[in-house]
């Protein structure tokens, strides 16, 4: 296992940099830009929070990553991915094949969708870790049974040769951390890793996610909508709006300082044990179809501070202090720097 990064490490380096991409899907009804002008850094030993209603982008900014959005009807538009500083949609496909699932993986949303539902949990890690470490199957084998109990699951000796559908939800999903985590992989992506988990299954899987990041000295990128995980688990958080960054800052600075207008709807949309409201905030109206998306602020049509420059005009990320960018005009301008990141 990889020791656990040093501090000048963690914070100097980054393993995995998005500048400016843009992913967009041609269809029918026009030209889908799902991932619109997206940056955003990860280090070794750091949990990056990406956040942001369904249909935002943030999963295809994850399979933007892996380089596994199909093409057509999906293309790189413009921007990079840098892991190590080297630019992932200039490699050719036998080179990203070295990558993902061995430098950069990825736990997706539904095990029982990811994994192969004729094949034993044992011999899907075991066959990751034959194409990548070059190993004989029984030493890859011995290493699936490895990955089994590091995380968690009881009784691997019987369980690495069972089949997906004798699992439970909860250790599906420990199977796909298993799997992505069988290469000692520097970057891993948790697409929404505990969706349709109950309560409990969710915080032992947040928990053993943690555990391992620390183990292993991984980055982690979190996919999710719910700001409980994040506030749990992550040191930066990205808040994405229909393609796009609308905020980034540590977890600390944006639960105590939330500045886009859209970032405190989502706060205060979530329920909390100690508040003495009757109901819960909403966020009026709908994200807006991403093919309709025209000029001006994307979520000026649902909000409550809305200016008339944003409908016409796209606000551009301005820093405010201690690496916390906003996009929206409502925001006062405490002396900010214009970033480079300006919607087209």
């Amino acid at each position: 296992m990889r020791p656990h990064p040093s501090p000048e490490t963690a914070q100097d380096v980054p393993l995995l940099e998005l500048d400016g991409l843009r992913t967009y899907f041609d269809t029918l009804s026009g030209t889908v830009r799902s991932v619109n002008g997206v940056s955003y850094q990860l280090r070794a030993g750091e949990t990056l929070g990406v956040v942001g209603e369904s249909g935002c982008g943030k999963s295809v900014t994850a399979l933007s990553i892996m380089r596994l959005v199909p093409t057509p009807p999906g293309r790189f538009a413009s921007g990079a991915i840098r892991y190590r500083g080297t630019d992932l949609l200039k490699l050719t496909e036998r080179e990203m094949r070295q990558i993902r699932g061995n430098r950069i993986s990825m736990i997706f949303q539904e095990p029982m969708t990811s994994l192969n539902p004729v094949l034993t949990v044992g011999r899907q890690i075991a066959e990751t870790v034959q194409l990548h470490q070059k190993v004989s199957r029984a030493a890859a084998m011995q290493r699936a049974l490895e990955m089994l109990r590091l995380v968690q699951i009881p009784e691997p000796e019987r369980r690495v040769k069972e089949y997906p559908h004798q699992l439970s939800g909860g250790m599906r999903q420990r199977v796909m951390i298993a799997l992505a985590l069988a290469c000692n992989p520097e970057v891993l992506i948790a697409d929404e890793p505990t969706t349709a988990l109950d309560v409990t299954i969710q915080a032992q899987i947040v928990d053993l996610i943690k555990r391992l990041q620390k183990e292993l000295g991984m980055g982690v990128i979190m996919i999710t909508h719910d700001l409980g995980v994040v506030a749990e688990s992550c040191d930066r958080v990205v808040v994405m709006y229909a393609g796009r960054k609308v905020e980034e800052a540590t977890v600390v600075d944006l639960f105590e300082r939330p500045l886009h207008p859209y970032t405190r709807a989502l706060m205060g949309s979530m329920p909390a044990m100690n508040t003495q409201a009757k109901r819960l905030a909403e966020i009026p109206g709908m994200v807006p179809a991403p093919h309709e998306l025209g000029k001006g602020c994307a979520f000026a049509a649902r909000c409550t501070e809305v200016q008339a420059r944003c409908r016409h005009e796209t606000p551009a990320l301005t820093a405010h202090g201690n690496g916390h960018v906003v996009a929206c005009f409502a925001v006062p301008l405490d002396q900010p720097h214009n970033l480079s990141e300006v919607a087209a």
